[in-house]
């Protein structure tokens, strides 16, 4: 077998941590018990569940109370915006995102859009970023919450978080932040920046796929996503998949202790990466004067588009021209459009 290319897509997704995969095992086999069973088994197993919900909570430095489970971040995206407007503006009413948030936002918008509430999509500066002076024009006695992303999952671009949470704050607004490319890499506090609801999935950092989390501020008031059994606070019931609750735990406590390490590390690769294309006339690094995550690298292109430079170095290395939760729609990037970027614009992710 030919060795793999050098994988640079980390934004997509990550592999699991040896040491997450050493703590899920035993939940597969020997404790395998039903967190909701009254005997031993479950006990063990719910145990489990409110350690790694507390790691989650410590990671964001939430309450534990204020984290529940779920599939992954554009599950947590959905019921944050729809399970919060059914419970508290289920007349309509008004929402503000940005035209560069990830499609989860913006599909989840535009459907509640066909339910009478009146969305207004934010413009971006050449630097991705909004205006906060334009988000706080467009609050209005009908705004219902705000959306705006942490990390810009194609460009790396990191929003001022805290002052939208002060804006929010202010006009008391809640602020829903999609961190699902923050969490886990970059320290991120609610508190400190005033968010009342945040998405995050685990397999951004380390942890297996198909297990998140949605941070609900303690009083935010949130219609059920799942009728059942009354887990998680009846709020979303089904049985418990403690595997993957027990890894995203293990996830959110390695990185707690190694997040400084890991942005170190990335800083240096992204010093590396930036000088290797420079000097071989591939292209320049973008958005050089602005506050970015040390993990994503966005490239433009000197003499190629990026599909084009991403099949010729295939053999080498892979990385992505856009959103992997979109590229199997053959569309250009809505991120690029809003930014008014071309195809020779492509993305780096590394760990």
């Amino acid at each position: 077998m030919n060795s793999l290319p050098v994988y640079y897509d980390f934004a997509s997704t990550t592999p699991v941590d040896p040491r997450v995969l050493e703590a899920m095992l035993p939940y597969f086999s020997e404790l395998f018990g039903n967190p909701s069973s009254n005997h031993v088994y479950g006990r063990l197993a719910n145990d489990a569940i409110e350690k790694a919900r507390k790691s989650v909570a410590d990671l964001i430095n939430a309450d534990t109370r204020e984290i529940y489970f779920t599939s992954g971040a554009t599950e947590s995206i959905n019921w944050a915006l729809k399970g919060y407007l059914e419970a508290n503006a289920p007349a309509g009413g008004h929402i503000i995102t940005v035209k560069t948030e990830h499609k989860a936002v913006l599909n989840t918008c535009e459907y509640l859009e066909t339910k009478g509430y009146n969305v207004t999509y934010l413009n971006v500066d050449k630097n991705g970023l909004i205006s906060l002076e334009d988000l706080e024009h467009q609050i209005t006695d009908q705004t219902k919450m705000v959306v705006v992303m942490y990390v810009n999952n194609e460009i790396g671009v990191i929003q001022s978080i805290p002052s939208i949470g002060g804006i929010c704050s202010k006009h008391k607004v809640p602020f829903f932040c999609d961190a699902t490319q923050a969490v886990g890499k970059i320290p991120v506090d609610v508190l400190r920046d005033q968010i009342d609801l945040l998405a995050m999935s685990a397999h951004k950092f380390y942890g297996p796929k198909g297990i998140g989390a949605l941070y609900a501020k303690r009083g935010i008031k949130l219609a059920p996503l799942l009728h059942g059994g009354n887990q998680e606070a009846g709020l979303r019931s089904g049985t418990y998949n403690t595997p993957l609750i027990v890894g995203m735990g293990t996830a959110a406590e390695i990185a707690i202790d190694e997040i400084e390490n890991r942005m170190i590390r990335a800083q240096e690769k992204r010093l590396e990466l930036a000088e290797y294309f420079e000097k071989n006339k591939y292209g320049k690094l973008n958005f050089t004067d602005v506050h970015t995550s040390p993990f994503i690298l966005s490239f433009t292109l000197l003499d190629e588009d990026a599909e084009s430079f991403l099949i010729r170095m295939k053999d080498l290395f892979v990385a992505s021209s856009g959103s992997a939760c979109s590229s199997s729609i053959m569309a250009e990037s809505h991120v690029k459009l809003a930014l008014g970027l071309k195809n020779d614009v492509f993305r780096i992710s590394i760990t």
